[in-house]
């Protein structure tokens, strides 16, 4: 049962837009606590990945259990890149830029690619007639019905957990990332960056295998990049994928209503919190994006009325994964068997 008290989301959905303006006063990041959040990510890190590797060299292969630790730094790290990328970190444009690039590499995340693939999301989410750059693809139930029996069963294998989760990041982070197919539009730098990263990759993993050998060197850092890329799409889809969040089109999507109501409160327990870089409170971060993570749990500490708007636990946002069509009469997302039950056959 939930212990926490909420006011009703009708008494602030109202005042969506003015939440713009309070906002504001957050947004300026502490250059000292930054330097900080990155070296007590960074030096874990480091730290597990040496810890792996030493017990593998030496044959104590429960060590190898490091890895787990170091993928949830990792994707840390990512966070820490991700709010570069929104020029919230440092607020200083080159640095944040630089910092994003370098962190890029572990990630294996092309930072102005993915920086330009994650802004088109944070202008359009929620918005029916802007889908397909940055998010995951959802179909309204209409749609579905309207595609070939190949294609549905195409959705269908897109959307099943074992894909999502399980082949999603190998092919997000291993294959799709290493190519911006779609970037050019607007400058050049999304490719050279990409390529730039790819080459800075190459040069770090043989550096690596130089020093400790190829094969050790993949049976840590592969298996750290694939469960830190499973984690962090997990964390993407429970963010925007849940029951009541918003979709719209036309003139009916307007920004603070997308941004407040089409994005959860992901409301983690506290070393998870802290691990993901309080990602979970992604409504406050579609609202105003550069407010630094670190100060995210500030604005819900000042403006308790934020927390109960789109707020899933863990245990319910297992829930999430059979969600996959949105119901245009009912508002919400919907599994294939409620589709069917309410009248759509899929």
């Amino acid at each position: 049962m939930n212990a926490h008290i909420y006011p009703p989301a009708s008494l602030v959905e109202e005042n969506a837009g003015a939440w713009l303006k309070a906002l504001a006063k957050y947004r300026q990041p502490r250059i000292g606590r930054s330097i900080f959040e990155l070296l007590v990510t960074v030096i874990p890190f480091a730290g597990f990945w040496a810890v792996a590797y030493f017990s593998l060299a030496h044959g104590f292969w429960y060590g190898l259990i490091a890895i787990i630790p170091a993928a949830a730094f990792l994707v840390r790290l990512f966070m820490i890149q991700h709010d570069c990328g929104h020029g919230s970190f440092f607020a200083r444009r080159g640095l944040d830029d630089w910092t994003g690039r370098a962190i890029g590499v572990l990630t294996l995340t092309p930072y102005d690619y993915w920086r330009r693939a994650h802004a088109a999301h944070h202008a359009s989410a929620g918005n029916l007639d802007e889908r397909g750059v940055g998010d995951i693809t959802t179909l309204t139930i209409s749609e579905y019905r309207a595609l070939s029996p190949m294609k549905r069963l195409g959705y269908r294998l897109y959307r099943h957990p074992l894909v999502m989760f399980g082949i999603g990041p190998a092919w997000l982070f291993l294959f799709k990332q290493r190519v911006p197919f779609g970037m050019m539009n607007g400058g050049a730098l999304p490719w050279i960056s990409t390529m730039a990263t790819n080459v800075a990759i190459v040069i770090c993993a043989a550096l690596m295998a130089w020093m400790i050998g190829l094969l050790p060197f993949l049976l840590i850092h592969l298996p750290i990049v694939l469960l830190s890329g499973a984690a962090g799409i997990w964390l993407f889809y429970v963010q925007h994928q849940f029951e009541e969040t918003h979709w719209s089109a036309g003139e009916d999507w307007h920004f603070p209503q997308a941004a407040l109501h089409g994005a959860s409160h992901y409301d983690l327990p506290l070393v998870l919190r802290w691990l993901t870089g309080n990602i979970g409170i992604h409504h406050v971060h579609h609202l105003s994006s550069r407010i630094p993570y670190y100060r995210l749990p500030e604005v819900l500490r000042d403006h308790p009325q934020l927390a109960g708007i789109g707020r899933i636990t863990l245990w319910e946002s297992l829930k999430c994964v059979k969600l996959v069509l949105w119901d245009d009469t009912r508002r919400k997302l919907v599994s294939f068997h409620d589709a069917a039950n309410a009248g759509v056959r899929p």
